[in-house]
């Protein structure tokens, strides 16, 4: 296993029919179970978003064969399966929320003809960061940032950071590109907005060299068996396109500043 933390990315975890396409959007629950309980067993130290921060700049010494658990969209999935697991171990987990639809069918998978599964609500949000559940940003309509206009760009994460807030109650500062679609107009919007942290689709473990804003993350797929994870937190540390990164923005450079 490499230095640095493994960010793992989940979607959707629940009961669904074998697939050929779309598999890192999913992820059977029994599979789910294992794998936390995989982590637990083995000695794998889950921190949460705030926990990375911290020690990538150097604030707190990283753990040994650290790993964070991310979560995209906010299904109500999440409550039904993947959250009384969590609970189970006293793993911490971040879910990215689309603000501008809590509540709401996912309704970007239509368009594949694939069911579209609600999403959770703002009640539901309020429960579960009562909880510990840690929220933050995923836009507020999830689009490709990449592909929109430097305003529609600005205008998704400052939206979405405001309403998260009136819905928790509490400041937002991580965010998480749509789709992984991001270029520097997108990461400058998220620093002017005050993120903190965004994470990427970008297959390589969160290290000192990183950008805040553009933290890799590594996807467990549908398929993954326990091999299948110890393969990604072990193995796959080569990302296949070069990250984007703002000048002087890694972790490592602001250390020296």
């Amino acid at each position: 296993m490499s230095n640095g933390i493994n960010i793992l990315m989940y979607h959707q975890v629940g009961e669904f029919a074998p697939m050929k396409a779309h598999r890192s959007t999913y992820c059977d629950h029994r599979r789910f179970a294992r794998q936390m309980a995989f982590l637990a067993r083995f000695g794998y130290t889950v921190l949460s978003m705030d926990q990375v921060l911290a020690c990538l700049r150097g604030e707190a010494p990283v753990p040994p064969k650290a790993v964070a658990l991310t979560f995209d969209d906010g299904y109500e999935n999440f409550y039904e399966y993947a959250f009384p697991v969590l609970k189970q171990h006293g793993f911490p987990a971040m879910v990215y929320l689309i603000s501008g639809l809590l509540g709401q069918p996912s309704s970007w998978f239509a368009k594949d003809g694939r069911d579209t599964p609600p999403l959770m609500s703002a009640e539901r949000v309020r429960q579960l960061h009562r909880e510990g559940i840690d929220f933050g940003s995923h836009s507020a309509t999830h689009v490709k940032l990449a592909e929109q206009d430097t305003n529609r760009i600005r205008e998704e994460v400052t939206r979405s950071k405001r309403e998260l807030e009136d819905v928790l109650g509490a400041a937002v500062t991580h965010f998480c590109y749509p789709y992984g679609s991001h270029d520097m107009r997108a990461v400058e919007a998220v620093a002017e907005a005050g993120y903190q942290c965004a994470t990427t689709c970008v297959r390589a473990p969160a290290t000192t060299d990183d950008d805040p804003l553009t933290l890799p993350r590594k996807a467990v797929s549908w398929g993954d068996n326990l091999i299948g994870l110890w393969w990604r937190l072990h193995m796959k540390n080569t990302p296949k396109q070069a990250p984007i990164r703002r000048p002087d923005s890694s972790f490592s450079a602001a250390g020296n500043r």
